[in-house]
């Protein structure tokens, strides 16, 4: 790939990303903000019980409806895709799963806490674990298109040579 064009899909990748970090940003800590009681009247909530959210949800899922579960757990694992997708075409130094993952956990960590600490959602380990999950198979997703990238660029490599 000529280098112009890789310079091109990294700053689209920047700016895909940086808007990517803004809505989760809006998500997480501010479209359910109006509305809501006074910093000082609100209770810290937390779940420190590894996969009793997602028990619930499913157990419960005919009552609460099946989207509505479906968006909880989905939604957690969808809302960090991008972040494992964008990290490894972002920086070379991140193009390895392990590093990932482990950034994608960091950050998942940072934002329950920041839940936790101004009383905004819930700190919950089980979307700790779902985020995780999603970043891991933002990963995979690059990690399969780079792959397919590659078959395709030794194929024509090939085709040339013949």
């Amino acid at each position: 790939m000529k280098k112009e064009t890789k310079n091109r899909i990294r700053i689209i990748s920047w700016i895909l990303f940086v808007i990517y970090i803004g809505l989760l940003v809006y998500f997480l800590f501010l479209s359910e903000e109006y509305g809501r009681t006074s910093f000082d009247q609100r209770i810290y909530r937390y779940n420190l019980t590894p996969f009793q959210e997602i028990k619930r949800f499913w157990i419960y899922r005919h009552r609460v409806g099946f989207w509505v579960a479906f968006l909880n757990l989905a939604g957690n694992v969808i809302g960090f895709l991008p972040f494992g997708f964008f990290l490894p075409i972002l920086s070379r130094r991140l193009r390895n799963g392990a590093v990932v993952t482990a950034l994608g956990f960091g950050l998942s960590l940072l934002v329950e806490s920041i839940q936790l600490v101004f009383k905004v959602g819930c700190f919950d380990v089980d979307d700790i674990f779902l985020n995780t999950i999603g970043g891991m198979l933002g990963y995979l997703v690059y990690a399969l298109v780079q792959r397919k990238r590659d078959r395709d660029a030794d194929a024509r490599r090939l085709k040339e040579r013949s």
